[in-house]
């Protein structure tokens, strides 16, 4: 029989392609438990649930049903029993800690508490559950009872802290996040810490379950000196905390070595500096050695940080090694993430799983003879896969949307590595259109990622794929500023903005414009975020591009200072003072300034919830656009936060990319 026609990527397929998050295996390595969403086309809602593959062989089954998101799944440490969080109780109540047995029979809801649970782990005897819970507000609670004021809604917000709304999530409860424990057996819970002004965050039990370390910034005001984090001991049924000593930085992902003597943790050391690296540490429980950072002198950053708009690259806690001896830990490393290893002397480190692609959770079993990884590529969208530990045999344990992959012809990609402006080489990839004809010219997308501290790579990226399957070549790259090329690499826009990275987006347009390929007089831009701010600045200093697609942008980091959810962060970022101290540098570093010199016809897409870079900022953008004369159009996406393009509801997502490739195919076809 002929072989079945092969179709291209659409917008469409965002419907069809199921997400996998929550990589879990059991404790003596048989089985791995995972997540998966997917999303009910009629009603634009996003389901997930629990589904269980054996690691020895056989096909994944579904564990839990139903329309409700099914979350975080905990192993106890016999592997009898899984908790996880469930909606299941619906009606718009928090998601519950629920138990179910791994050899079948029905989830037991757990707990009735008035808050936003995240469950963390069971102790080391199974017992108990040590979760977070940031407590519902008593006026929301006091609404609730009342359906005429559950009607009206909220009268007045009423805020005292700088940080007060954070994107994707709204405007901040007054109640912040503390640490609870759980019986397993009752579903009684204990609150161990409490506070007006502050969170506890990374709790980890020790290995004999009588201690628990946690991340929280006990200062004054916190918001004030967000790089203020300390790590405190404390008795795991309560006590008076006690802080370690460590040098200023964020914190997180807290591990006890196996003797319980010393923890692993990540941070970026220094105060509001941004480009900093995470690094690997360790410090004494006792606090009778200075904390150390294992990693400084290769020059990594240890978290799971790569750019997809389809599921994240989880960064989990480092693990020790059952002997105390090495740390095993996750890097961003030249558009991918990758798996190392390290002793706790930091003197010897070597790489595990290497760079083909984004590895996300890893999941080791209790003797450490497996691990379970998510992991993505270009080709595919994140699968589990499982390797002995040490080993280099991988075995693929799911294979989902294969279907679907079996079913289009996806567009072929090219690594390439060229000198950016000051000599630096740089790494960049070109996407070609399924049916590539070498002797054609074709118009071109170039893609400029956010962040800026963050990384493109190789992981599958649905957007790119739908561009280029209509007939772009789609190219894009890792600047000055990015990620996983260490950390000169990332200073080097600090202050700087549209400075070296615009030099180094310029000199990568200069190398494809030479491709024979590529016709010159139709390449257009586009990037959301800080690739908004980009992209604003591409049409304000030159008109080499006939079209660009401005999305979600920074426009005036004058009117930005105070608005976004980051405040007052930017001034550090800009390495400038407040707008009053340092108006003229923040205003020439914003697009907004030079827009009246732009001639490229510029779509301005923003969404109407976006706390990270606020709506104004797309306003701003088409007014000063309509007042030069300049061809643009305004897109507004009601309800969307920032991060519309990888988390929003479905058929505005197809909307955007719908959008972006009309006004391309516009101006470029």
């Amino acid at each position: 029989m002929p072989t079945p026609k092969k179709r291209f990527v659409t917008a469409e397929d965002l419907y069809s392609l199921q997400q996998l998050s929550n990589v879990n295996i059991a404790p003596d390595g048989g089985h791995v438990i995972y997540r998966l969403q997917r999303v009910d086309r009629k009603t634009e809602k996003k389901y997930g649930n629990l589904w269980i593959v054996p690691t020895g062989g056989g096909e994944p089954r579904q564990f839990t049903y139903g329309d409700q998101s099914d979350s975080s799944p905990r192993w106890s440490p016999d592997g009898s029993t899984i908790a996880f969080l469930s909606s299941r109780n619906g009606n718009g109540k928090p998601s519950q800690i629920h138990l179910i047995p791994f050899d079948g029979g029905e989830a037991r809801k757990l707990t009735s508490i008035d808050g936003e649970i995240n469950l963390v782990s069971w102790s080391p005897d199974g017992r108990k559950l040590l979760c977070t819970v940031r407590k519902t507000d008593a006026e929301k609670l006091e609404r609730e009872k009342d359906e005429q004021k559950k009607k009206l809604g909220v009268v007045v917000r009423h805020y005292t802290r700088l940080f007060y709304k954070l994107d994707g999530y709204g405007y901040l409860p007054h109640e912040r996040t503390h640490i609870w424990l759980i019986d397993a057996r009752t579903g009684k819970g204990k609150q161990l810490t409490d506070g007006a002004v502050h969170d506890e965050t990374s709790p980890t039990f020790s290995p004999d379950g009588r201690t628990i370390a946690f991340v929280s910034n006990r200062t004054e005001e916190p918001d004030a000196y967000p790089d203020y984090d300390d790590i405190f001991i404390m008795p795991a049924d309560g006590g008076t905390p006690r802080k370690l000593k460590t040098p200023i930085g964020g914190k997180s992902m807290l591990s006890f070595s196996p003797d319980g003597k010393w923890l692993a943790y990540l941070s970026s050391e220094g105060e509001n500096l941004h480009y900093k690296s995470t690094s690997l540490w360790i410090v004494p429980v006792d606090g009778s050695q200075p904390a150390k950072n294992l990693t400084e002198k290769y020059d990594l950053h240890t978290t799971a940080d790569v750019i997809t708009d389809f599921g994240a690259a989880e960064t989990v806690p480092p693990v020790w090694s059952n002997d105390g001896k090495f740390i095993y830990f996750q890097a961003a490393v030249h558009g991918s993430t990758v798996l190392k290893r390290i002793d706790i002397a930091g003197k010897n480190m070597t790489e595990l799983i290497g760079e083909g692609g984004a590895l996300g959770t890893v999941s080791f079993d209790k003797s450490q003879k497996h691990v379970a990884y998510f992991y993505g590529s270009m080709h595919d969208t994140p699968q589990i896969h499982l390797r002995e530990l040490g080993g280099s045999t991988v075995r693929y344990l799911t294979h989902i949307n294969h279907d679907y992959f079996a079913s289009v012809k996806l567009p072929k990609v090219e690594e390439v590595w060229y000198k950016g402006a000051d000599g630096t080489d740089l790494q960049g990839w070109i996407m070609f259109p399924p049916n590539f004809d070498p002797n054609k010219t074709y118009p071109s997308i170039f893609e400029i990622h956010g962040g800026p501290w963050t990384q493109y790579g190789k992981f599958f990226m649905h957007e790119f794929n739908y561009f280029a399957s209509n007939g772009y070549v789609v190219y894009f790259t890792n600047p000055r500023g990015g990620r996983g090329y260490g950390e000169k690499h990332s200073k080097a826009i600090w202050g700087d903005f549209g400075g070296p990275d615009y030099e180094d987006l310029m000199k990568f347009a200069d190398l494809m414009a030479r491709k024979p390929y590529i016709d010159s007089k139709r390449m257009g831009v586009t990037g959301g975020s800080y690739g908004g701010f980009m992209t604003l600045w591409i049409v304000g200093h030159t008109n080499r591009f006939k079209a660009a697609v401005a999305q979600r942008s920074v426009t005036n980091w004058v009117s930005m200072w105070g608005s976004s959810d980051f405040n007052w962060i930017f001034q550090f970022w800009a390495k400038s003072g407040s707008p009053q101290e340092s108006m003229d540098k923040l205003w020439n570093m914003s697009p907004v300034k030079y827009l009246g010199n732009t001639k490229t016809p510029t779509l301005i897409i923003h969404n109407e919830h976006d706390h990270r870079c606020p709506i104004e900022q797309g306003e701003q953008a088409f007014v000063a656009l309509k007042r030069a004369g300049v061809e643009t159009e305004f897109v507004r996406f009601p309800e969307e936060p920032h991060g519309l393009s990888r988390i929003g509801r479905t058929d505005r997502r197809i909307a955007r990319l719908n959008h972006i490739l009309r006004w391309m195919d516009k101006y470029l076809k």
